[in-house]
C-alpha cells in the first residue's frame, strides 16, 4: 500500500528523524526516502506486517501517523489514512472488474507522496523535539496480539486549535484510501 514510503516520507519532511538518518533509493518511479537507523526500521516493519495482515482482512478502517512533542506530549500532527474497502459487485453470471493497472495505483501513491513533501509550505515548523505514534483503527472482532498492540489516547488535535488539510486518495482493486493532515495551529 506504500505506508511504509508515507511514513518515511513524514518523518522525514517533519524533522522527527534527522535527515541523515534516511538515504534515497528509486521506488514507485521516484526517489524515495529510506531510514538508516536500525531500530526504526525494525519498528516500523513490524508493525506494518500487522497492518498488512488487517488489510487483508478487511480489518483495518484508520491508520493514524501521530507526531507529538517530546517534552509536552501534546500532538501537533496527524497524518490520517481512512481506509475503505473497496466492493465488488457480485451479481450473478456477471464478469468480474479488470483489475487496476499497478502503473495506475503507483502513479495514485507518487501523487500522494509529493503532496507530503509540498506540505512543508503550509504546516507550521516544528522547532521542538518530537516523536510519533502509529495508531491503528480496527473492527472490534479483529485479534489484537498480545504486547505489540494497546488502546491508546487517540491523539486528537483539539478543534479550536486545529487546521485541516485533505491529502489525495488512492484506491487499489480492494481498498479506497482517502488521507488528510490536521495539525495543530495557534494563530
Amino acid at each position: 500500500m506504500g505506508t511504509k514510503w508515507f511514513t518515511f516520507r513524514v518523518l522525514f519532511q517533519r524533522g522527527v528523524y534527522p535527515a541523515d538518518d534516511f538515504h534515497m533509493v528509486k521506488k514507485y518511479g521516484q526517489t524515495v526516502l529510506v531510514t538508516q537507523d536500525l531500530a526504526l526500521e525494525n519498528y516500523l516493519d513490524k508493525i506494518l506486517k500487522q497492518v498488512n495482515q488487517w488489510l487483508l482482512t478487511g480489518a483495518v478502517t484508520q491508520l493514524v501517523l501521530a507526531i507529538v512533542s517530546k517534552d509536552t506530549r501534546l500532538p501537533l500532527e496527524r497524518w490520517v489514512f481512512d481506509i475503505n474497502v473497496v466492493e465488488q459487485p457480485a451479481a450473478e453470471g456477471s464478469q468480474p472488474a479488470p483489475a487496476k493497472p499497478e502503473s495506475e495505483i503507483q502513479a495514485e501513491i507518487r501523487a500522494i507522496l509529493k503532496q507530503i513533501v509540498s506540505t512543508v509550505t503550509f504546516l507550521p515548523v516544528i522547532d521542538e523535539p518530537t516523536v510519533f505514534n502509529i495508531l491503528a483503527y480496527t473492527s472490534e472482532s479483529v485479534d489484537i496480539p498480545a504486547n505489540e498492540w494497546v488502546d491508546t489516547d487517540p491523539l486528537a488535535i483539539e478543534a479550536s486549535k486545529s487546521q485541516q488539510v485533505k491529502l489525495r486518495s488512492f484506491s487499489t482493486d480492494v481498498h479506497r484510501i482517502e488521507a488528510m493532515v490536521a495539525y495543530r495551529y495557534e494563530g
